[in-house]
């Protein structure tokens, strides 16, 4: 079992980096106004949503004490990260707010993940 949880770490790990990079690569573009959401972003969220469930899965099976409200908030915020870029995964570009939020929420989750104990 120790071996599927490295596997959907790793895998949660390439998918924060899909929608982390595809926001740090946009930034001179967003400072432009033509910043647009790629589908590394969309693939990476997606990644990240399913890998996430199925840790918390395969800890809860194992018997493992997991920290609900932490999990909770950290699922709130990927499902709002989700929802926005794949509302406007097809337009030519997205606002500067509304780009700049999904990096903040994407660092925010980040934090949560490794300072949160």
């Amino acid at each position: 079992m120790d071996v599927l949880i490295h596997l959907l770490v790793a895998l949660h790990i390439i998918g924060i980096g899909a929608l982390l990079g595809g926001f740090i690569t946009q930034m001179k573009a967003m400072g432009a106004g033509t910043a647009r959401f790629s589908p590394a972003m969309l693939h990476g969220a997606l990644t990240m949503l399913v890998t996430g469930v199925a840790l918390v899965g395969v800890h809860q099976a194992e018997g493992h004490t997991v920290n609900n409200v932490k999990i909770g908030i950290k699922l709130a915020i990927l499902v709002v990260v989700l929802g926005l870029v794949y509302i406007k995964r097809d337009e030519e570009t997205v606002d500067k707010a509304l780009f700049g939020a999904v990096g903040g929420l994407t660092l925010t989750n980040i934090l949560i993940a490794t300072l949160w104990v």
